[in-house]
């Protein structure tokens, strides 16, 4: 797994750039009163740069949304508050009714908020305001990328676009305070994790992002809560055995079953994961047990199929199966398939085409192509991290980026110095390759 891109060393390296990548990025917006964060496969190290979106929070500083019983006076005063509704038909949503509304701010970033925050309140037929998912999301949607950026149609709570190869997930949530949530997912019995990572995990909170339950007659006004900054420090805390079963079970995901309209997602196989890990002792999930854990993995996947029932990690009364577009033949045909896979034993894994390459190739080209195609992700993240440092604003309100940086020309050059070598290599072996922006794009994706 490690010469594929997986291993302790390449994963900590994709962590530790787009933190700092988006660390920067945070202080560029301090002006826009946001923090940006890296969360998804991207934030949890586990794909290169163009295997998956990337996903970015972009989380207001002046807002706040509170679980009943919690006082306003705990928070700043600067503070736009919003308190949740606790009696929800859905587990996992709510409702936010305003409380407070700061509006003696006069700084630009402060003025927008309260301008998206107008926008999206509505009535709630009693005298007081809803926050509606809908129109807040509507309202951010108009920020738009740059004029390089092909939109993309609404995918849940995210602003959905690609930059060439790359797609990215914009998404708007808001903090969530809900010590209650925490505490009962923390005092839970579990076998994993230690009592530190727990800790972590609830210090990094939750949020409510803008979108409802599918079908919901209430879904314009609902929020979905999450925790995906504790979710990445979870996956972050497994074992490379788990680690390496997280990766395989995404693998038959995206490659066997081929869902369309995500029926099954990464998100899926996280919570199964997370779920195994929490109930079996960490001294079972060893190097040699991988194929078993396997075995495990699928049935516990063809159960959430058969069953259309799998609990959420963090808040196991929301059921993740409930919201799927998943149907009859397509159920079937899955549950078919997943039960030959179990039925081939260790076999199983050779339906995966990144495993049987692997397995199929001659030892010394595919090393050499790994460690080529590893040297030039890492010189793509660092390149990243150098592009957002050198990225500065005009007077005119534009972001522009000094290309002539020293470092940022000498990682450019590296970065064209690897895709030559393997583009000729492939070339000489008499390989299909059309041009040497294919050849990047195929390495920066498997």
């Amino acid at each position: 797994m490690k010469w594929l891109g997986y291993g302790p060393e390449i994963r900590q390296a994709r962590r530790d750039a787009y933190r700092e990548e988006y660390k920067l990025m945070t202080a560029l917006m301090m002006m826009d009163g946001m923090t940006s964060i890296t969360v998804g496969s991207k934030g949890e190290g586990l794909t290169s740069i163009y295997e998956s979106d990337k996903n970015i929070f972009f989380v207001h500083n002046d807002i706040i949304c509170l679980e009943d019983g919690i006082t306003v006076c705990n928070f700043p005063k600067e503070m736009t508050v919003f308190r949740s509704c606790s009696r929800m038909r859905y587990s996992g949503y709510t409702r936010l009714l305003l409380e407070i509304l700061r509006s003696d701010s006069y700084s630009p970033a402060h003025e927008f908020v309260c301008e998206v925050v107008c926008f999206a309140l509505r009535d709630d037929g009693f005298g007081r305001k809803l926050l509606s998912s809908g129109k807040y999301f509507n309202k951010l949607s108009i920020l738009q990328p740059s004029t390089n950026t092909v939109l993309h149609d609404r995918d849940g709570p995210s602003l959905s676009y690609s930059v060439g190869a790359l797609n990215i997930d914009k998404i708007y949530p808001l903090r969530y305070y809900c010590p209650s949530i925490m505490q009962k997912w923390a005092a839970r019995p579990r076998q994993w994790p230690p009592t530190n990572v727990v800790q972590k995990v609830v210090s990094l909170g939750a949020y409510l992002t803008p979108v409802g339950f599918k079908g919901s007659e209430y879904q314009d006004v609902e929020w979905r809560v999450c925790f995906d900054t504790g979710e990445i420090e979870l996956v972050c805390n497994l074992n490379a055995t788990q680690v390496n079963l997280y990766v395989l079970l995404k693998m038959v995901t995206n490659d066997v079953l081929k869902p369309r309209r995500k029926e099954v997602t990464s998100f899926t196989i996280k919570n199964i994961v997370l779920w195994m890990a929490e109930k079996n002792s960490q001294t079972l999930f060893h190097e040699t047990s991988l194929i078993k854990w396997l075995h495990e993995g699928l049935n516990a996947l063809k159960a959430a199929i058969v069953t259309k029932e799998l609990p959420y990690f963090m808040i196991p009364e929301r059921n993740l199966m409930a919201e799927s577009d998943l149907k009859y033949e397509q159920q079937c045909r899955w549950i078919l398939t997943l039960t030959e896979m179990l039925n081939e034993g260790p076999r199983m894994i050779l339906r995966l085409p990144k495993i049987r390459r692997s397995i199929v190739a001659h030892p010394e080209p595919f090393r050499w192509y790994s460690k080529m195609r590893m040297e030039l992700e890492m010189v793509g993240l660092r390149y990243e991290t150098r592009r957002t440092l050198c990225t500065y604003h005009r007077p005119d309100e534009k972001w522009v980026v000094n290309y002539s940086d020293v470092i940022l020309q000498e990682l450019q050059i590296r970065t064209d110095e690897i895709v030559i070598e393997v583009f000729l290599r492939m070339i000489m072996e008499g390989s299909q390759a059309t041009t040497s922006q294919d050849v990047l794009e195929s390495m920066l994706k498997n």
